[in-house]
């Protein structure tokens, strides 16, 4: 398979955090998914700026 694959990922998460991630989404004109995709991309940026890349399977 070629291209931008993302496999599945399953989140269980509360309702009420949902909510809030989709009115977050709705300001930034994204869909819950992305929205959720780019506050983990944030955090993990700020976590590496502090202590380091975090190895990856295609890093190794």
């Amino acid at each position: 398979m070629s291209g931008n694959y993302y496999p599945p990922f399953s989140l269980r998460i509360s309702e009420n955090l949902l909510e809030k991630i989709k009115y977050l989404a709705a300001q930034n004109k994204r869909s819950a998914n992305k929205e959720i995709e780019f506050i983990l991309e944030q955090h993990i940026r700020k976590y590496e700026e502090a202590n380091g890349a975090i190895p990856s399977a295609s890093n190794q």
